[in-house]
């Protein structure tokens, strides 16, 4: 090997040597809140020259970590006016990016859509493996979480990153009626209701806003070209999906007695319509698809209830109710 080859390989070895070491200093760093210098050599297997100057490479790149003298002092990673990258091992990206696919499901109110930003700045990150433990994970976790809902982790990502990034996407996508058809769009926003996910986009080739459910979306692709955001009529997308699943027929439509007052059903459940009856009863109205999900709206408060309509529901409930005292008898 020529002299100059040599020379590049060991810089080259000697970079990499310290990068590694960087890593692995800021990664001790992050597990506790403070290290002293003897522990840090020991596990660094450095000189203190050398752990001097990587803990001031750190400081140049922007973390900020403090030095306290004495025999009780130490280096401590302090928290600093913008995130840093945090190193995380498998284990640790797996239970994030898990925790923030339950939260962006609707299990935390608030916080679904920021979720899904954070959610979708992981995956960006993810290396393949990892990708491959939480699409396991999903499958066999969310159906147990939302049975009544599944979308898939990469079209919810995807779309996320197209809105976020303000780039045109295509898909295919099945309507309420069962036809298929491919659609190339502008994401404007997505919105969480009613345990399900909705896109807001405007349609290039009908030139008009439209409501699509994620969960009826496959194979989207962004098309690299991006597009000027435009106002979203009303200028709100969760009020835009309010009103465009109005004008769209319900399979079911509730109206059911509860034994509480008005005021403390609104505060459980989005989305109804309550009447107050007297001063512990109301009139709750809902509409849905699906039985189920229904169900655990109602049964959710806790209280009792008459269900007055429709019949498919009370026969639902009813069954449901002889399935689990039998349950019951069998124990």
């Amino acid at each position: 090997m020529p002299v100059s080859d040599r020379i590049s390989y060991n810089i080259w070895c000697l970079m990499a040597d310290t990068t590694a070491r960087l890593l692995r200093l800021l990664s001790l760093l992050q597990t506790r809140r403070t290290w002293s210098g003897h522990e840090l050599l020991d596990r660094l297997e450095v000189s203190e020259r050398t752990l001097r100057r990587d803990i001031e490479r750190l400081r140049d790149l922007g973390y900020p970590v403090a030095a306290t003298p004495g025999p009780f002092g130490g280096y401590q990673l302090g928290a600093g006016s913008d995130i840093p990258p945090l190193l995380l091992d498998d284990e640790e990206a797996v239970a994030i990016a898990m925790g923030l696919l339950t939260a962006a499901g609707g299990t935390i109110t608030g916080i679904e859509e920021t979720s899904l930003r954070a959610l979708s700045k992981l995956e960006n990150v993810l290396p393949p493996r990892i990708r491959r433990r939480i699409n396991m994970l999903q499958s066999a976790v969310v159906p147990m979480i939302r049975a009544w809902v599944k979308v898939d982790a990469e079209v919810l990502t995807t779309i996320a990153q197209a809105c976020r990034d303000h780039e045109r996407l295509r898909f295919e996508y099945t309507s309420r009626e069962g036809e298929d058809s491919e659609r190339h769009v502008e994401p404007h926003q997505l919105v969480s209701l009613r345990q399900r996910w909705y896109l807001v986009a405007f349609d290039r080739e009908r030139d008009d806003w439209r409501t699509f459910r994620l969960d009826r979306i496959k194979a989207p692709r962004a098309t690299k070209f991006d597009f000027k955001p435009r106002a979203i009529p009303g200028g709100d997308a969760a009020s835009y999906v309010t009103e465009s699943l109005r004008s769209i027929p319900t399979r079911y439509r509730v109206s059911a007695t509860i034994a509480a007052p008005a005021e403390e059903v609104t505060r459980q459940l989005r989305d109804v319509s309550v009447e107050a009856i007297d001063e512990e009863h109301s009139l709750l109205r809902l509409e849905g698809d699906q039985l189920e999900w229904l169900a655990f709206q109602i049964t959710w408060l806790g209280v009792d209830f008459v269900i007055h309509e429709p019949p498919e529901l009370r026969n639902y409930v009813a069954g449901l109710t002889s399935r689990m005292a039998r349950s019951l008898e069998a124990s």
